[in-house]
Order: structure tokens, then C-alpha cells, then sequence
């Protein structure tokens, strides 16, 4: 019996993979809160996806998806911290306004192609500036995991992936090779 791979299980979840065009194409801010109706119902799609992506695969670290994943060219995502009590954080035409010069450098992976992982340095702290259903500003202060959780989901809304932040010469590799090699994220803010 072969076994699907990664990659195959996400798109036949719904998980546009890497070589489609809207992955690499800036998303489309809404306009608040006109659009309201429209943010709430890409972000339910957003969440139904997770959803169905979370039943196949368990995510220790959290999790995130940007509509562009899900064929949806609009600067909404949705992230799910690690842990059961945690509420999702909701990204509508999020933007970084400032980051921390400190970085770490830990193990990604992408639901758009998650046959393999890849190293990439992130900012320890990044401050984003969202929009509310009702057109309001919305700054947030993310730090260790969840701000990489949440600058990952923000690239993908900027049509950039992981692999385009990883240092020049390094490469993804196969998820069998990854396995227990990479380190707990810290979640402590």
C-alpha cells in the first residue's frame, strides 16, 4: 500500500500547494467595515479549513492559515496557539509596523508544501497593526512562537514563503529528516 505523502493529505484538505499562482501574489486588503460580511466569511472559511487540517494532523506548536491557502486572494488569516484553552487569533489586513532586532532561527513548516521543513529566522517580538470588522486600528505585541506563528501567516498575505527567509545556502529538508530534530518553540511572553 503507498502512503500519501504530506503534501497530498493538505491538498486534498483544501490547502492550495506551492506552485499556484496566489501564493505568491499579494493579498487584497478589505475595506472596513464595508466588507465586513465578507472579512467574517472568509474568516469562517479560514477556520473550517483549520479545522479539517487539524483532524489530520496534530500541530504541537499552534498553527496558522492565510486565505491565500485556501484560494482566497484577501489579507485575512487565522492563527491557533499550542494548547486546548487557546482563543485563535484573527488577522484582518494585518501589517508588521515594528520587530525586534533579536532573532532566533527554528524549523518551519507550511501546509502549502508539508513534505519538508525549513530553518528560518524570525524576530522575537513584532508589533502588527490589524484592522476590526468595524474599521477600527488594532495594535497587537506578539513574542517567541506566537510571533512567528503570526509572521509566517502575514508572508503569505505579502505572497512570500518560508523558503525566501531561509540564509542563503540553506535548504528545506524531507519531513523524515526533520523528525525530533527540531526544538520546542517558547511560548512565554
Amino acid at each position: 500500500m503507498i502512503e500519501a505523502k504530506p503534501s497530498d493529505t493538505m491538498r486534498d484538505l483544501g490547502i492550495v500547494q506551492t506552485g499556484a499562482t496566489i501564493l505568491t501574489q499579494p493579498a487584497a486588503p478589505f475595506d472596513l467595515p464595508s466588507e465586513a460580511s465578507a472579512a467574517r466569511a472568509v474568516i469562517d472559511d479560514l477556520r473550517s479549513a483549520m479545522r479539517r487540517v487539524g483532524h489530520a494532523h496534530p500541530f504541537a506548536k499552534g498553527m496558522g492559515i492565510a486565505a491565500p491557502q485556501i484560494s482566497v486572494g484577501r489579507r485575512a488569516a487565522v492563527v491557533q496557539p499550542p494548547g486546548n484553552d487557546a482563543a485563535p487569533i484573527i488577522l484582518l489586513n494585518p501589517r508588521i509596523v515594528e520587530h525586534s532586532d533579536d532573532e532566533d532561527e527554528q524549523y518551519e513548516g507550511c501546509l502549502s508544501f508539508f513534505d519538508v521543513r525549513g530553518i528560518v529566522p524570525r524576530p522575537l517580538q513584532i508589533i502588527v497593526e490589524t484592522t476590526s470588522l468595524t474599521g477600527q486600528p488594532v495594535t497587537t505585541e506578539y513574542r517567541n512562537g506566537i510571533a512567528r506563528l503570526v509572521h509566517h501567516e502575514l508572508d503569505h498575505l505579502d505572497g512570500i514563503l518560508y523558503t525566501s527567509r531561509m540564509r542563503p545556502g540553506v535548504e528545506p529538508i524531507p519531513i523524515a529528516e526533520y523528525r525530533q530534530t527540531g526544538r520546542a518553540w517558547s511560548y512565554q511572553q
